[in-house]
Parts: C-alpha cells; structure tokens; sequence
C-alpha cells in the first residue's frame, strides 16, 4: 500500500546508518560523524524529490537517535537509464573511533568450541527488502521494523563487550541474512558450526536491522550473558562452532570447503565469464 511505500523511503534510508552504526560496534568503535552521498533519480520528477526528501528525513532521524551529526556529504541526481530513473540510492559513511585499542578488535573467525549469540530482536519475520528477496523480482511489501533507540543500545552493549575482549568474533548481519552472516564468520573462520533455533528461509535471509552473531568462549559465556541481560538486551544462544561442515538442524548440511570454494572463486569465475581470450 501507500502506506508501505512511504515508510521504505525513510525507513530504508535510516536503515543504513544503523547498518554503518553496527560495523563500528562490533571492532569496539564510537561513532563520530556522518558523511554520505545521495543518489537519486531525476529530482524534476515529483517522486523523485519525494525519494529524496524523505531519504533525508530518516537519515536525520537516525543520526538523531544516535547523536551523530552529518558533517559532510554531496548528492549525484538525473542518473537515469533508458528513460527510468534509478532505485534511491543513498550511501553513508560513518567515522568512528576506538579511545583505547588494547588488543586486536574481533574480527568474523570464530574458535573451536566457541558459543554463538546472536544479539538483537529476532521475531521479525520478513523478507522484504532483502537480497534474497530482490533476487526473486520481488519490489513491494512492508519493511521489517526498525527500533533506532533498540539499535543504539544494542551498539552500545556490543562496544562494551568488544572493550573488555570478550568477544572472540563478531559479525553484524546485513546482506544476505543470517545465513549470509554465519557462512562468512566460518570460511574465515576454516571452522564449521551446528546452528538452531532457524526456522526456515525467513530466518536465514530476513535482513532485520539491528543484530549481531557474536562468538564467546564457553568461560565468558555466562558473564556476556549477564551482561546483556541487565542492560535489557535481547539475545539468543543459537549454536557452536566445530567441526568442518556447516549445519543448520533440518534445514541444510553443507561443507566449509563447499562454502569456501563459492566465497573465493565467484569474482575471478564471473570475470573470467566476462572476457574472451584470442
């Protein structure tokens, strides 16, 4: 509906700096500032300065709530092809700094035996807007809700977590979906995992805003636990890393050398596809 349509626009674009807060947050980093870059279609077009406008509105609501300003930025507008103007397309940048780097920032390798979390609200059940979703031609639907003061607390705990070195790993999901998330943290990783707590589909490829997996050693579990339990913030055990194969229970049973092989040989395979030799 109208509706739905409005809320993409806006929602979509304060989507984005909660993505950008969350990569800072899981390497135990405080946002600064914001820059960006907006990229619209012909804004002589009404619905293109409507796009326009409210991409602004929700970046600015999200800086808001993150208490981030914009301290620079630029807007490329008319791209059009063939006559159609171009998907909204906003791009944000946010700086961030860590005040004492005592130690290597986790990074998505996680440990033999390591306990997986996943940190954030998971009840949204959507598809739209994801990748997966954008691959089956699919452009409507209702975005999952985001919850910005949710999100910025999330972030917070994350950062306080990542300080005190108690992460091994962390990994915010974005692209792709949960399912995207824990294949990388894996083939980085060279270990497998045994996952519940998936459903299906939705599950794996929903790519609600605001949630981290994250990899705690078994003597560290119980205080992280506590940890995000009394600043109120939802969490899950969802699994363990082991093994050389990565499993979701009733769902699928795929190697790491599978994964690995797809992760490093898509760009050079397309590449190659896309040359032609004498």
């Amino acid at each position: 509906g109208l509706g739905d349509v409005y809320k993409r626009q806006r929602q979509g674009t304060a989507a984005v700096v909660a993505e950008a807060l969350l990569n800072l947050a899981v390497v135990g980093a405080r946002p600064l500032a914001v820059v960006n870059c907006l990229n619209f279609g012909n804004p002589e077009h009404e619905q293109v300065m409507w796009q326009l406008s409210e991409a602004i509105d929700g970046m600015s609501e999200a800086c808001l709530a993150f208490d981030v300003p914009v301290v620079g930025g630029n807007v490329s507008l008319y791209n059009e092809a063939q006559g159609s103007n171009i998907d909204p397309s906003p791009v944000v940048g946010m700086l961030g700094v860590i005040d004492r780097l005592d130690a290597v920032p986790p990074g998505l390798a996680w440990r033999d035996g390591d306990r997986l979390l996943l940190i954030g609200r998971d009840e949204a059940r959507e598809l739209s807007g994801s990748a997966w979703a954008f691959a089956q031609g699919h452009r409507r639907g209702s975005l999952p809700p985001l919850d910005l003061a949710a999100v910025g607390a999330m972030a917070e705990a994350v950062r306080g977590l990542v300080a005190d070195g108690l992460l091994h790993a962390a990994h915010d999901i974005s692209a792709g979906g949960l399912g995207a998330c824990v294949a990388e943290m894996a083939v980085a990783a060279g270990i497998g995992a045994r996952l519940a707590r998936i459903a299906d589909h939705i599950d794996l490829f929903s790519e609600a805003v605001g949630r981290v997996v994250v990899a705690v050693g078994a003597d560290e579990l119980v205080d992280v636990e506590g940890r995000l339990a009394t600043a109120g913030i939802a969490h899950a055990r969802i699994g363990l890393a082991t093994g050389d194969r990565l499993v979701v229970k009733d769902l699928f049973d795929l190697a790491l050398d599978e994964l690995a092989f797809t992760s490093e040989r898509r760009l050079p395979d397309a590449l190659g596809h896309g040359t032609s030799q004498d």
